[in-house]
């Protein structure tokens, strides 16, 4: 199979269009016949990484790319970056405004909840700069 890449745009001023990106994602690996527990888990793992990118990113850009076996999910901010990538990492943990919180996001589950259904996932951020989250999810029907 000739590698597949989706790329997005992820806008950092409305959270009417976070979950854009992983909404076409689902559908374009629905269409090829990936498998459904693998198109789930990237759901979940995209969609967190949309809110995460509106809230304290600015938004950013998101790169799909599925080989036939493995899904390798990159998502690149130019936000204000994480300070304590493990606090960051824990479950209830959230920096996001009352405002934020107010509207239902913010709970301090995205990047937790990431990591529940990647394989692998690498967090490198910078203070000012921003952040890159790597999610690499493998399908167990073809990685068996």
């Amino acid at each position: 199979m000739e590698p597949l890449t989706l790329q997005y745009k992820v806008d950092g001023d409305s959270f009417t269009s976070a979950g854009a990106a992983s909404t076409d994602m689902k559908r374009t690996l629905k269409r090829i016949g990936v498998d459904a527990d693998l198109i789930r888990r990237a759901s979940v793992c995209m969609y967190e990484g949309e809110i995460n990118m509106v809230i304290h990113g600015g938004g950013g850009e998101a790169t799909v790319t599925f080989d036939g076996r493995t899904l390798d999910i990159l998502l690149v901010d130019h936000g204000k970056g994480i300070p304590d990538i493990e606090a960051a990492m824990r479950e209830g943990f959230s920096t996001a405004t009352q405002e934020v919180r107010d509207l239902g996001f913010g709970a301090g589950m995205g990047l937790p909840n990431m990591k529940r259904y990647a394989d692998e996932m690498l967090v490198e951020s910078e203070v000012g700069v921003g952040t890159t989250v790597r999610m690499i999810l493998r399908d167990p029907q073809r990685n068996a």
